[in-house]
C-alpha cells in the first residue's frame, strides 16, 4: 500500500517567537526531524506544506525529495493545510497526517498507524489525535476540513495507537525546554 506523509507546517509559531520549523531538537530541525521519521517508515510520497515564515523555513531546511507544497491561506488553519496536502497525495492510497513539532513520534509507531486499511489515530492525554492515517476512501471528508480543529472530529471515535509523550508539541519555550530534556 501506497502510504503518503503529508508534514504540516505551515503555522506562525506565534507562542514560541520563532519558526518552530527551524528549532534544533538531536542535530536537526523540527521539520527535518518529521520529513526523516516519515520517510524512514517508508511514506511515499513525502508532502510538506508550508505557509508562515516559508521562505525562511525552506532556506534553512534540507528536506531533500519532498513535494513541497506552500499554503498562502495558513491563516485559515490547519483545514487549509490538510486540504492543500492530501490534494498533492491524491495518488497515493492512504495519507498520513502529522505535525512537525511532536518530538515524541517515532518510526515505528508511524508503522503502526499504518498496518491497515483504516482510520487510525494517535493517543495521548486521553485524546485521539494526529499522526493519523487515512485510507483513500477519506480523502473526500479531508477536503472538506474547515478552520483550524483539523481532523479531530474524524478522529473521535477511530482506532489507536497509544503515543508516550504524545502530548508535547512545541508551541511554547517550556515545551521545547521540556522536549529537550526528553529527546536531546
Amino acid at each position: 500500500m501506497s502510504v503518503a506523509a503529508v508534514v504540516l507546517a505551515a503555522g506562525a509559531s506565534k507562542r514560541l517567537g520563532e519558526p518552530k520549523q527551524l528549532v534544533v531538537l538531536g542535530g536537526e530541525t523540527l521539520l527535518e526531524r518529521a520529513v526523516r521519521i516519515a520517510r524512514e517508515a517508508e511514506c511515499s510520497p513525502m508532502v510538506v506544506v508550508v505557509g508562515a515564515d516559508y521562505e525562511q523555513v525552506l532556506g534553512n531546511s534540507v528536506l531533500g525529495g519532498v513535494v513541497m507544497v506552500i499554503n498562502e491561506e495558513w491563516e485559515e488553519g490547519m483545514g487549509s493545510s490538510i486540504r492543500l496536502g492530501v490534494r498533492a497525495a491524491k495518488d497515493a492510497e492512504g495519507v498520513l497526517l502529522m505535525t512537525c513539532d511532536q518530538p515524541a513520534v517515532t518510526v515505528k509507531h508511524l508503522v503502526h498507524l499504518t498496518l491497515r486499511a483504516e482510520v487510525k489515530a494517535s493517543r495521548y492525554a486521553g485524546k485521539n489525535g494526529v499522526p493519523a492515517f487515512f485510507p483513500k476512501k477519506y480523502f473526500g471528508k479531508l477536503m472538506e476540513l474547515k478552520g483550524d480543529a483539523g481532523a479531530r472530529e474524524l478522529l473521535a471515535e477511530a482506532r489507536y495507537e497509544e503515543l508516550e509523550n504524545g502530548e508535547l508539541d512545541v508551541d511554547t519555550v517550556k515545551d521545547l525546554e521540556r522536549a529537550r530534556e526528553l529527546f536531546g
